[in-house]
């Protein structure tokens, strides 16, 4: 079992920075890639930035040179910086962990955290 607690957003203006963090607990040893995903009113979740146990990261293309993912596995926490944050990034922002294929591949979810971008 893993847990994951979101925190950091807020209401931001356009152009605005907010950095979120995940807090992994339980059997952090089993986690594999960790990622952002989001999803605003009225449309799927969609996966925002991921970042592998080797920190290797992958960005959707919209958020390429404005966020940046991390991982600081000393604090078993996830980041995900944003920068010039524009009124599009608006979502409940979720944070993802997939475990190994020899823990049962399985994925675990935060509550989300609401981050809003307007003036």
């Amino acid at each position: 079992q893993v847990q994951l607690v979101e925190s950091g957003g807020g209401l931001v203006q356009p152009g605005g920075s907010l950095r979120l963090s995940c807090a992994a607990s339980g059997s952090i040893f089993s986690i594999n890639t960790m990622g952002w995903y989001r999803q605003a009113p009225g449309q799927q979740r969609d996966v925002v930035a991921i970042i592998s146990s080797s920190s290797s990261t992958n960005y959707k293309d919209s958020v390429k040179g404005r966020f940046t993912i991390s991982r600081d596995n000393a604090k078993n926490t996830m980041y995900l910086q944003m920068n010039s944050l524009k009124p599009e990034d608006t979502a409940v922002y979720y944070c993802n962990a997939r475990l190994y294929p020899a823990y049962g591949g399985m994925n675990y979810w935060g509550k989300g955290t609401l981050v809003t971008v307007s003036s």
